[in-house]
């Protein structure tokens, strides 16, 4: 019996003790987090409720009920959730003295100091989010012995330095965003063995050196967002075994070499954005393997010959953009064909032939650009089909034919640049009655006919481009006094009659360039109302 309550005493006695020990460490953290609220500059007084209690010995957790403060089930302090709280100052070394922290956040602030290296001593961090302020300095390292970090945010910042080795040994990691810093060297070596990442992002830092082959090696990466960066040589052939893969950015750099057909083995890819590189080469055919593909955007390289058939195969594709390359030929006839392209550009190329006779007739058509090309034949006449199309641009091309008609019933329409081709006819009646108008040229082709009275009714056209055609009869009363028009030109046509007097003001008029008409007549003395007015070039 004695020996029985000896060790119901001894159970008693360890009780109190450990009580003691715990609630020991409780006032040491809401000590350690007055500390770091110390440090910190809050003009807002978010933090206004962190204060020593009365009678801290009795009540040691009430740090668990602070504002961003979060305890877990011993009254250790398990998160600190301060983001958008306006807060700047230092983040205090004491941090480290929370060894239960399991999640940290205090993104979107106003921090312009460095982190301290005591960060990379929370080993029990899970996610850690910094992102959106504008620390500088190196980004803290140990955190690599974080067994259970899955996420590090530090996205737009001014870190310098190298990315962090040691996070090469957080194998649980899922998510590594240090986008929109300076930093610099290659991607690390020891990242091959995250293989449980699925989002890398390093974009919008000073990065060299090629991309590894070992990242082929990261099968559960979902995301690689790697563009703005000064990467070079080809992209690894590896990249096809990322059999996960959804998104590709490698947007902006100094990337070269052939795109690999290894890409079409990813059949979860949607985003392939491969913009300003130097990649040569023709367009692997297999992409038309990758049936996900949404976006696809490889402008600005130097990649040659003809656009691969097989890209019309692509039936979820919403966005292609070829502009500024080298592509030769025609345009494939089944992309007309795709039901869910909404923009089309395909400018600054050494194109032939016609557009898709159906183009936009099957398809929420938004944006056309095939400029600066050697195409020919009419406009196709659906391009408006949908009635989403605002901008539709053909300039210096041979484009041959009337003006669609159906292009006056479009009020989707911001924009229509079709200077410089062959177009013949008349002006279609109508495009003054675009609710949405602001850019009309038609310049440099074989128009005939009159200026159409209603163009003189738009309420949003700012720029009118006519010059260059064969136009005749007399300027419409009123359509120098369009409350937004800037800029009119119709020079080089067969205007007759007076320069319209109805300036009304002209609020907005900056350069009028009727020159080389038959117009007669003085100049109207109401054009002194004309306030904004720099450049006149009357009839000669």
């Amino acid at each position: 019996m004695q020996t029985l309550l000896l060790f119901f005493d001894i159970c008693i006695a360890f009780s109190l003790v450990f009580v003691e020990g715990v609630q020991s460490v409780q006032y040491e953290e809401l000590s350690t987090l007055l500390l770091i609220k110390s440090s910190l500059i809050d003009p807002s007084n978010q933090l206004e409720g962190w204060k020593m209690p009365v009678n801290a010995a009795g009540n040691q957790s009430l740090h668990c009920n602070w504002t961003g403060v979060w305890c877990n089930s011993e009254g250790f302090v398990d998160r600190l959730h301060l983001s958008n709280m306006n807060l700047s100052g230092n983040v205090s070394y004491h941090i480290q003295e929370l060894r239960s922290l399991s999640f940290l956040n205090i993104s979107c602030n106003m921090f312009d100091s460095s982190l301290p290296k005591s960060l990379g001593s929370l080993t029990s961090l899970k996610t850690i989010d910094v992102s959106q302020n504008n620390f500088i300095g190196s980004f803290p390292t140990g955190l690599g012995m974080a067994s259970g970090l899955t996420s590090v945010n530090a996205s737009s910042n001014n870190f310098s330095g190298y990315l962090p080795e040691d996070l090469g040994n957080a194998t649980s990691l899922e998510s590594l965003d240090f986008r929109g810093s300076f930093f610099v060297g290659s991607i690390p070596s020891s990242f091959k063995h995250l293989h449980k990442l699925k989002f890398l992002g390093l974009s919008g830092n000073n990065l060299t050196g090629r991309i590894p082959r070992e990242i082929g090696q990261l099968a559960s990466l979902e995301t690689i967002i790697l563009g703005y960066n000064e990467f070079e040589g080809e992209i690894p052939a590896e990249i096809g075994n990322l059999t996960n893969l959804q998104y590709l950015d490698l947007a902006v750099g100094s990337l070269s070499g052939q795109i690999p057909a290894e890409l079409g083995k990813l059949k979860q890819l949607e985003t392939v954005y491969l913009y300003k590189n130097n990649f040569t080469g023709k367009i692997p055919p297999e992409l038309g393997n990758a049936t996900s593909l949404v976006f696809l955007d490889l402008s600005d390289n130097q990649i040659s010959g003809e656009i691969p058939l097989e890209v019309a195969e692509l039936k979820n594709l919403q966005l292609l953009n070829l502009m500024r390359n080298q592509l030769k030929g025609t345009i494939p006839t089944k992309l007309g064909e795709l039901t869910k392209l909404e923009m089309l550009e395909l400018w600054k190329n050494f194109l032939t032939g016609p557009l898709p006779e159906n183009l936009g007739q099957n398809s929420p058509l938004q944006w056309l650009d095939v400029s600066s090309n050697s195409l020919s034949g009419e406009i196709p006449p659906g391009l408006c089909h949908s009635g989403n199309l605002t901008k539709l641009i053909l300039f210096n091309n041979s484009f041959s034919g009337p003006t669609p008609s159906s292009l006056s019933t479009c009020k989707s329409l911001v924009r229509v640049r079709v200077q410089n081709n062959l177009i013949s006819g008349t002006i279609p009646v109508g495009l003054g009655s675009l609710p949405i108008l602001q850019r009309l040229e038609l310049a440099n082709n074989n128009l005939t006919g009159q200026i159409p009275d209603d163009i003189a009714l738009s309420t949003s056209l700012s720029f009118i481009d006519v010059s260059g055609n064969h136009l005749e009869s007399s300027l419409p009363y009123s359509i120098l006094s369009i409350p937004d028009l800037q800029i009119f030109m119709a020079s080089n046509n067969n205007f007759e009659g007076q320069i319209p007097d109805q300036f009304q003001d002209c609020p907005s008029l900056s350069l009028l360039d009727l020159s080389s008409n038959r117009l007669s007549g003085k100049i109207p003395e109401s054009i002194a109302s004309c306030e904004k007015l720099v450049n006149l070039k009357p009839a000669k």
